[in-house]
């Protein structure tokens, strides 16, 4: 009886050493992954040639220190602090790290894969789709429809390697707006229906209907943590129920939207193709145009006049329409494409920066694409103005967040006191954009908020 006592003691105690054990090994694990893209308190990166975000000059030959989170120097023949890890960058280009004003992280794969996969499903995929981005270039995306919340936390603890998330929260939509991918079968709520649908519970959109509607699902997304607001103000390429040209939302409605999004200090985003939806939009307040494929020259105008941004982009609209729209879309789809050219001709006419986004949404391998936005744009940009739209100029779109925006401190530029995300190119973008497509070859350098996360110098 006593050798039995004795043998279950032991293997108690053993079983519990070993479940420790395995504990510790995990965390260990986990913690020795995330260390290797940690550093020392200070990085001293030596000769460099410096594109700083906003000029187009680089400086040659230049030296620049980062302490904590910030860039503490930009000099020549800076002195390393004692103990700063030291990066001969041999000449090569030191940059901004990138922002991408339009992603939906959540959303990696086709509409009724993702209604019928479980929030954890979204949420693994949005954590590979993050590290990805950072390992392109991207340490900043704003993030315009999509319950990226949990996913913003994990990677800002540190859990997991992923860029700055700046978020929407759900994109807001009316009753067979865009975003409503109910059934004909479904019921508003208002109609006896479910009350919340299955998109609305993934939090990828919310529906409101009229003012008191509008301003309870805008403070719920505040609620949430939002940055800034998004709404889905007019026809969409990919909608179910909305036609391209339709207005989505009254004045009295967007101006609701507005009037909430300034009580809380911060902004108003729309989608929006049309000229009668954008002309609204700006009317209202709206800070942000997301497409503007088909406005008018006037309009584009208006968004000068209104200090507005017009948030463009070109991958979804030159890449062929996907196999899986119906030919009602691939109309829409094609609408918009030809629309691209007049409206990044009178952005450029009128002084006007098409901020640098991408909106890849529904496949991960299309994803993969974000890169080429850089060389989609060379129809109309130079190389150095195509840095600047995914650097500073996307760092003004971030700042209207106000006291709103999560991660206080200057982006998008290489300057004494900024956050010190960088980029280390093994080339000159300026002179040859398309060297950003290949960032296994020529990327050599990622570090975020002051820490690298790829290092192929050491």
């Amino acid at each position: 009886m006593n050798k039995l006592f004795a043998a279950i003691i032991y293997l108690f105690i053993g079983s519990s050493i070993i479940v420790h054990a395995c504990s510790a090994c995990a965390s260990y694990t986990m913690k020795t992954r995330m260390n290797e893209y940690t550093h020392p308190s200070a990085v001293l990166i030596q000769n460099v040639n410096v594109f700083d975000g906003v000029n187009e000059k680089l400086l040659m030959g230049t030296d620049v220190l980062v302490e904590g989170n910030t860039i503490k120097s930009i000099g020549k023949k800076l002195t390393a602090p004692k103990d700063a890890k030291v990066i001969d960058g041999d000449g090569r280009t030191l940059l901004p790290g990138f922002i991408d004003a339009h992603t939906h992280l959540q959303w990696n794969v086709g509409v009724n894969e993702f209604i019928d996969s479980p929030p954890d499903y979204h949420a693994a995929l949005a954590l590979v789709e993050a590290e990805r981005s950072l390992m392109r270039g991207f340490t900043t995306l704003r993030d315009v429809g999509g319950s990226v919340f949990g996913i913003k936390k994990a990677i800002d603890q540190g859990w997991y390697m992923g860029p700055r998330i700046h978020t929407s929260g759900a994109a807001i939509g009316m009753t067979s707006g865009h975003g409503d991918f109910r059934s004909l079968n479904t019921w508003p709520r208002q109609m006896g229906g479910e009350a919340i649908s299955p998109v609305e519970a993934l939090g990828i959109s919310m529906f409101a209907d009229g003012v008191p509607e509008v301003l309870t699902v805008t403070r719920d997304q505040f609620r949430k943590g939002a940055h800034f607001i998004k709404i889905l103000g007019g026809g969409a390429v990919s909608g179910l129920r909305d036609p391209l040209d339709i207005a989505e939302y009254s004045l009295e409605e967007i101006k609701a939207f507005v009037g909430e999004a300034e009580r809380w200090n911060t902004y108003t985003a729309i989608h929006t193709y049309t000229d009668k939806s954008s002309r609204t939009a700006l009317e209202a307040g709206v800070k942000t145009l997301e497409h503007a494929n088909l406005i008018t020259e006037d309009t584009v105008k208006l968004v000068k006049e209104k200090g507005a941004y017009i948030s463009a982009q070109t991958g979804f609209f030159l890449e062929p329409s996907p196999d899986s729209f119906t030919e009602g879309q691939k109309k829409r789809h094609k609408q918009a494409a030809d629309g691209l050219d007049n409206l990044m001709k009178a952005c450029k006419k009128h002084g006007v920066i098409p901020a640098f986004g991408t909106d890849f949404v529904a496949s991960m391998e299309t994803k993969e694409l974000q890169l080429a936005e850089f060389t989609n744009r060379l129809k109309w940009y130079t190389p150095y103005e195509i840095l600047v739209q995914a650097t500073s100029f996307n760092a003004e779109i971030i700042a209207l967040s106000g006291p709103r925006n999560p991660y206080p401190g200057k982006l998008g530029v290489i300057e004494e006191g900024a956050l010190a995300d960088i980029l280390l190119i093994n080339g000159n973008p300026l002179k040859d954009l398309k060297i950003l497509l290949h960032p296994d070859k020529h990327l050599d350098l990622v570090m975020k908020d002051g820490k690298i996360y790829k290092n192929k110098i050491k």
